[in-house]
């Protein structure tokens, strides 16, 4: 059994909320959890000061469990070189400096490989839209990350779990009934094929857990909620606790409670393998 915390969007900045981040740090130390996902946007405004205590949150995890991040798009300078004008190396050298070098890691455990996959590129020509508000909002993964996850699992146990940790959601947001990949197809069918088990994103401010069908197996997607005060719809803040075997996947939703000051267990769903 690998158990897994996933969080996202922890926005360290303006929008934050003290005693949400004090509550993950307390559930982490408790359950000592395997594995750590933070599926991207540890910063609000992609600020040293930001990328600092987003640090000091991940150092305090990696205290009781191994932990993998990668950055989301608010983690990125895209103002510093949109259009891949200028110093690209200039749009995550916060993220690089603070949290890690490597931004698209992988994490090796006992039944389960975890890779991450880096969705946020800034502003670029392919994840332009007509909005002008989906400027550096959306993500795309690129044919050489694909080729790159195909090694990485390849040079798994066959038997090892499939994980891929990424930032943009692939399924449509219930309330915001917008993808965040402008590629989601292309990508998922990627996924499909490298028979990944299971993704875990962030992006859309709402959790949510989904099931792809594929002809040849499925894939579970977890989504979780931001934890700031950026949460969609008025929803509260969540995070998902998770817990990988052999057989099964099980993914519980945390939700957290105002009046408890603490994160309370929500919907579980569990997904044969």
């Amino acid at each position: 059994m690998t158990t897994v915390f996933h969080c996202s969007d922890l926005h360290f900045g303006h929008p934050a909320v003290p005693e949400q981040y004090e509550a993950m740090e307390a559930l982490i130390h408790e359950f000592r959890y395997d594995v750590v996902a933070i599926s991207g946007d540890l910063s609000q405004r992609a600020r040293s000061g930001e990328f600092q205590r987003a640090r000091a949150f991940i150092k305090h995890a990696e205290e009781t469990s191994k932990v993998i991040c990668i950055p989301g798009n608010h983690d990125v300078a895209w103002w510093k070189a949109p259009f891949a004008l200028g110093n690209e190396a200039l749009l995550l050298a916060a993220y690089r400096r603070y949290i890690d070098e490597d931004i698209e890691p992988v994490l090796r455990v006992p039944g389960a490989t975890f890779a991450g996959l880096n969705t946020s590129h800034g502003v670029i020509r392919q994840t332009l839209t007509w909005r002008l508000r989906d400027i550096s909002i959306i993500g795309i993964v690129r044919r050489s990350q694909i080729e790159r996850l195909r090694k990485t699992f390849a040079e798994s146990p066959a038997e090892d779990l499939r994980v891929i940790v990424m930032h943009h959601n692939p399924v449509k947001g219930e309330l915001s009934q917008r993808h965040g990949l402008k590629n989601t197809a292309r990508a998922l069918g990627a996924f499909a094929d490298m028979k990944v088990d299971l993704v875990l994103c962030g992006h859309d401010h709402q959790d949510a857990v989904h099931y792809i069908e594929h002809t040849t197996k499925g894939t579970v997607i977890s989504t979780a909620g931001t934890v700031s005060n950026r949460m969609r719809g008025g929803r509260p803040s969540s995070v998902n606790s998770i817990r990988l075997s052999p057989e099964q996947i099980e993914i519980s939703t945390l939700v957290w409670s105002s009046s408890d000051r603490a994160f309370v267990p929500g919907p579980t769903k569990c997904f044969r393998r």
